[in-house]
């Protein structure tokens, strides 16, 4: 697969399964994909969840994306992406409208996005 086709496979396939570390124990849980680019794959979790202290403690992931025939294994490293034209663009996007409720209660800065 070239790297134009892993990406177009993980944004047709935004159900991802996503493994974290916790101690020394494994954590698989299953996220939705915001996009994936040529920058890397983005998705974004509240700071209260274990999901974002996981990925502060230990920033290292494996990512599993599926479709019927295929699974594509993704591992890499977390950063937080603090672009503030990124975090708009997933506030105001269709499958995003819940996230209009937290800046509605102005709780947005519950939002950590990560690449």
């Amino acid at each position: 697969m070239t790297k134009e086709e892993m990406i177009a496979f993980m944004n047709a396939n935004p159900v991802m399964q996503l493994a974290t570390v916790e101690g020394d124990k494994p954590r698989v849980r299953a996220i939705l994909l915001f996009k994936a680019d040529e920058k890397g794959i983005i998705f974004h979790t509240a700071n209260t969840k274990d999901l974002y202290k996981q990925l502060m403690k230990n920033p290292n992931v494996e990512i599993c994306f599926n479709s019927p025939d295929t699974q594509l294994r993704v591992t890499g490293v977390a950063h937080v992406d603090d672009d503030p034209k990124l975090r708009e663009e997933i506030f105001a996007h269709l499958t995003r409208k819940f996230l209009q409720a937290w800046k509605d209660m102005g709780i947005d800065n519950l939002l950590t996005v990560f690449r």
